[in-house]
């Protein structure tokens, strides 16, 4: 036995045979209180003996008789699980003819000459050695009035017959008779079984005399011949019959059921304690068929041979305690047992003087969801046994109520927690010797709700799915969010996303499709909610396509569709190849409803075609089918011709007669070739023709631009398509012999003129007459100094028409515009060379227009010279007006000289803010206004450092002042020493500013100097700022007098690049200017 257990463990190492430990084992366990049992253990030894040897004979019999083969196993320890198979371990195969019994042999209702076509052997395998037994086997000769093969007698509808077997009356095989006993005991399976022979074999079927088969626990087995009964009780008792039958008749077989039973407790002895003095009683009752015997015990001693108690006494199935004492404490067995069976159970009887204890833990808390029910435990223990009642929050009187239950066990049933049930619960234990306590503390929380959960969902594959699941719960308890698919945990990938109200799945895959069920969950209690997400695919391809009902002109195509994917298929479309004139390639043929799977093609002739199909659903196409088999038509003569046929020149003295040829379902035959054929129109010379098999074929030696007739026929082996239509194609063009003549010119504005001209004789435009076009050119700009681009740009006026209009110029230039006749071959001849200039036109918007407020008195805006002065510019209007939110001010204007790109805004309040209208104007008019708006002014409550109130102005400060005043000093004695140095005659490098200005004239002189990328070039004496405007070298530059600038006219007419003006200083002598005076231009004023 092991230490300190009760296991008794046999250990065969050491020596001894299993059989020598054989028999029944009962355990007791002993202490100064008492003696306990256990029940007894019958331990057997597991046997697989051998298969006693025997010669089996061969068994002869005739075809059509009943048969058994008997396997009669060895015996073992379990029974072994019989089994049939042949010597070549094939299973035998086993139907309502051939079947094997409970007893393990094989039945045959009737024998056919099939049956010998094996062998039959009996396996036995024995579970606990894990072995198999197999007995030799049986060998059938059936002997048979009709002797043909077995194939002949397959398709025959009385096969019996037809055999020469004699049709016989149902007998029964096993169990033998018209009735027959069976005993069971309760609460295991009723096997009942009926084999019975006869030709054809015989149905059985069972039913249960004066009632009907419990339905709930009968199964049927073995084809009908057994009736198995689970858990049989008393009522199961009856007699059952089985009836076997066939169409030559019938026969029953009854068999009365009795059910015994081994004893089972009605009332098991159970633990009782008893204070002294006190009265008690075990009581022992069980039943059983036949009724069983109890037979009482004391500390595993009959009652009768122990120790006489006078507070005892023993009543048949009752003990009766009266005065107990302390120190009669015993263990009582009872043991009620019949021929089935027996019960042994131990009770403890103890004697006690205990005070109450409480033995739950001390102050415990639970926590409960509002509305539930909940229990509150305080498990005790005392003798004599205390009474026990609860109090709440230290009331005086004990709970009661509906909603309050109490078990004897001590616990208190809350049948609804309310809200008003919170508090501090206490249990009092008392008795004779005292009385205990313990508290409870009862939380109420909130129940956990889904508030919006997922709902069903129907989505293309690859769209973007969101399952909401958005939760009310208690917040003080700890919430988990857990989603389900299929009732599975869900594997959150990269393509899922899981948020606090819901489920995001990126690009859904097919893999997706199912059932979502979002958890919310606390320590206390979860809720779900369920969703189907249905992802609809593109359809399965059809397969297995089929050709039927073939025809010279036409074929049936039947096709087995694929799985629609959730999305039903809208669409067939039939494809189809063939391998002559483009194999591998595949063309739609026909497209159908996708409630068909069968249609009738129409085919063309010649033509070796092979089909396959294509499902079409909402989502998308699905994968093309398996070709069909190919299906080759019969040829025939072409029935249309080729279309687009056009005859025209690619050169001056030819005609290239083209057309689209026929494609494969057109030809129709073998050598398909085409039969061309021409001839001048109005002309009365017969036709030339050629034969080609090309697509195209050109005609030499034809006069410039005349008409002629063609005509394309099409032919193949088995004949010519019907005569084709005339068409009308024209030979080669030449270039254009005279130019357009008698051009006007007027100026319609400053970006547009009128042309008129007269048009040319038919007969100089050698060709078809396509348009007049005019070239024009930008030769300079009235503005001095202001490079222009010379690229030539062209505008034509299709179609035989006198005149014209060219826009999109540059105002205030000169240009000049020569015209051309254009037929299909090119330009011809230029015309003279005609000069106009474009009036002055308004500016375009300042280049730029930037707002800085320094501090909260003042705005400083500053603006470029527009881009595009379109003339002379004459100053700038400003308007301006304050508005804060929806309110406006009265709008302000300001007019400002030419040179001047600077004003400064005194603000009038510092919190409105400023919208500000600026556009350029020249004699004609205003140009184009540019707006911007003030800054927001900054909050006064989060100052920053660059607008607060209390910002200290550097320009304020003295010691700025005083720094200023010394610099400003300084630069004016520098000054006043360069002044002297002039006077007296000071010197400068002659000689390298005369090679800079030779360079240049050079430059301009040289013909080989390149100009190709004047359109990108900048002004001489330039350079690029950071910000992209072009900035002059010297203060008093060009674009400071108005006099500077470039322009250029892209080929779509709008205006690029930069234009400066220039105007004398007399013109700007006078103005007054917000910047200050260059130092530089003070000290030439002074020279």
């Amino acid at each position: 036995m092991q230490r300190r257990s009760g296991t008794l463990v046999i250990d065969f190492r050491g020596g001894g045979r299993p059989e020598d430990y054989e028999g029944e084992y009962q355990c007791s366990a002993r202490n100064e209180y008492g003696t306990a049992l256990s029940s007894k253990i019958l331990l057997q030894v597991s046997r697989s003996p051998l298969w006693p040897k025997e010669h089996l004979d061969l068994v002869e019999i005739d075809e059509g008789s009943p048969l058994t083969l008997k396997c009669n196993p060895p015996p073992g320890l379990p029974p072994p699980v019989v089994f049939w198979m042949s010597s070549s371990m094939e299973p035998i195969h086993q139907d309502k003819r051939v079947s094997q019994g409970q007893n393990g042999d094989l039945y045959f209702s009737n024998v056919m000459l099939q049956d010998a076509q094996t062998d039959y052997s009996c396996n036995a395998r024995f579970h606990f050695t894990h072995t198999i037994q197999q007995k030799n086997p049986y060998t059938l000769k059936i002997q048979t009035k009709n002797p043909h093969n077995e194939t002949s007698f397959r398709n025959h509808t009385d096969m019996y017959s037809a055999r020469g077997v004699m049709e016989t009356t149902p007998s029964f095989m096993y169990p033998y008779g018209t009735s027959s006993n069976q005993i069971v005991l309760r609460g295991v399976d009723l096997l009942l079984e009926c084999i019975a022979s006869g030709v054809p074999a015989p149905d059985i079927m069972w039913h249960k005399k004066g009632g009907e088969l419990p339905t709930d626990k009968t199964k049927l087995e073995n084809f009908n011949k057994a009736l198995r009964i689970t858990n049989v009780s008393e009522e199961d008792s009856g007699e059952y019959f089985c009836l076997a039958s066939n169409k030559m008749g019938s026969i029953r077989h009854t068999i009365s059921v009795r059910v015994k039973a081994a004893p089972y407790w009605l009332d098991e002895p159970q633990n009782l304690i008893l204070a002294p003095a006190e009265d008690g009683r075990l009581v022992c009752r069980a039943n059983g068929n036949p009724k069983p015997t109890i037979q009482w015990l004391v500390n595993g001693e009959p009652i009768e041979s122990a120790p006489p108690n006078p507070s005892r006494e023993v009543a048949g199935d009752t003990i009766v305690f009266r005065d107990t004492q302390i120190g009669s404490s015993a263990v009582y067995q009872c043991n009620a047992s019949n021929e089935h069976g027996y019960l042994l159970a131990n009770a403890f009887v103890s004697v006690l003087d205990v005070p109450p204890r409480i033995l739950s833990p001390r102050n415990q808390l639970i926590k409960v969801i509002q509305y539930n029910r909940t229990r509150l435990d305080c498990p005790f223990f005392g003798s004599p046994i205390p009474t026990l009642r609860w109090f709440k929050n230290g009331q005086g009187s004990a709970l009661d109520g509906e909603n309050y239950q109490r078990h004897e066990n001590g616990s208190l049933e809350i049948n609804m927690a309310r809200k008003e049930d919170q508090g501090i619960y206490t249990c009092v234990a008392t008795n004779i010797l005292g009385k205990a306590e313990n508290q409870v503390r009862l939380e109420i929380k909130d129940p956990t709700r889904i508030v919006r959960g997922p709902e069903d969902l129907t989505v293309k594959r690859g769209s973007l799915v969101r399952l909401d699941c958005r939760i009310k719960h208690d917040s003080t308890l700890k919430l988990t969010v857990t989603w389900l698919k299929d009732d599975t945990p869900l594997y959150i990938g990269n393509r899922m996303k899981k948020e606090d109200d819901g489920l995001i799945i990126y690009g859904v895959a097919e893999k997706d499709q199912g059932d979502y069920t979002c958890v919310a969950s606390t320590e206390l209690d979860k809720d779900s909610a369920k969703a189907f997400l249905t992802v609809l695919e593109r359809p399965e391809r059809p397969r297995d396509l089929e050709l039927t009902d073939l025809a010279e002109r036409s074929v049936r195509l039947t096709w087995i569709p694929g799985d629609d994917n959730n999305s039903p298929i809208t669409d067939y479309v039939v494809q189809f190849e063939e391998d002559k004139f483009q194999p591998g390639l595949w063309h739609n043929h026909s497209r159908y409803p996708g409630s068909v799977n069968s249609a009738v093609l129409r085919l063309s002739p010649y033509v070796n075609y092979q089909f396959r199909v294509i499902a079409v659903n909402e989502v998308g196409s699905s994968l093309p089918s398996l070709p069909s088999e190919r299906y080759h038509t019969i040829g025939a003569s072409p029935e249309i011709n080729p279309t687009g046929v056009q005859g025209a020149g690619t050169q001056k003295n030819n005609m290239e007669i083209t057309w689209t040829p026929l494609n494969a379902t057109q030809a129709y035959g073998p050598n398909l070739r085409y039969i061309v054929k021409w001839r001048q129109r109005d002309t009365r010379e017969s036709w030339s023709n050629e034969t080609v098999r090309t697509t195209r074929h050109v005609v030499w030696n034809t006069p410039i631009y005349v008409p002629y007739e063609i005509k394309v026929q099409a032919e193949n082996d088995f004949g010519r398509a019907p005569e084709p239509d005339i068409i009308i194609g024209y030979s080669g063009e030449d270039y254009p012999k005279a130019p357009p003549t008698d051009i006007k010119l007027k100026v319609i504005n400053s970006t547009a003129v009128s042309l008129q001209w007269s048009r040319v004789y038919p007969d100089t435009v050698q060709g078809q007459l396509k348009e007049y076009r005019a070239y024009f050119w930008r030769e300079s700009s009235l503005l001095k100094n202001l490079w222009v681009s010379k690229k030539r740009q062209s505008v034509g006026f299709v179609g035989d028409r006198p005149r014209g209009i060219v826009s999109r110029l540059f105002p205030y230039s000169n240009y000049k515009l020569e015209m051309v006749v254009v037929n299909g071959r090119g330009d011809g001849p230029r015309s003279e060379i005609k000069e106009f200039t474009t009036p002055e036109g308004v500016p375009s918007v300042p280049r730029y227009f930037r707002i800085r407020q320094p501090n909260l008195e003042t705005i400083t805006l500053e603006w470029g010279h527009p881009e595009h002065p379109n003339g002379i510019l004459t100053g700038y209007n400003l308007r301006y007006q304050a508005f804060n939110g929806t309110k406006t001010g009265r709008t302000l204007v300001e007019t400002f000289s030419p040179n001047q790109t600077r004003f400064t805004l005194q603000r009038t309040d510092p919190i409105s803010r400023y919208r500000f209208f600026l556009r350029a104007r020249t004699q004609v008019g205003d140009g184009e206004s540019i707006v911007e708006e003030s800054p927001a002014p900054l909050n006064e409550a989060t100052p920053t450092p660059a607008y607060t109130k209390n910002h200290v102005d550097i320009a304020t400060q003295g010691w700025f002042i005083g720094l200023m005043c010394a610099i400003a000093l300084l630069v004016l004695i520098l000054l006043i020493v360069c002044f002297i140095k002039r006077s007296r005659g000071g010197k400068y490098p002659v000689r390298e500013k005369v090679e800079v200005l030779d360079h240049e004239d050079h430059k301009v002189d040289d013909p080989s100097f390149d100009y190709s990328d004047e359109d990108n070039k900048e002004p001489p004496g330039s350079h690029t700022s950071l910000d992209g405007t072009i900035k002059q070298e010297s203060d008093d530059s060009l674009v400071d007098y108005g006099e500077g600038g470039e322009g250029q006219f892209n080929e779509d007419g709008s205006f690029i690049g930069q234009y400066t003006v220039k105007k004398d200083k007399e013109e700007t002598e006078g103005n007054e200017s917000s910047e200050a005076t260059s130092p530089v231009n003070a000290i030439y004023s002074l020279a």
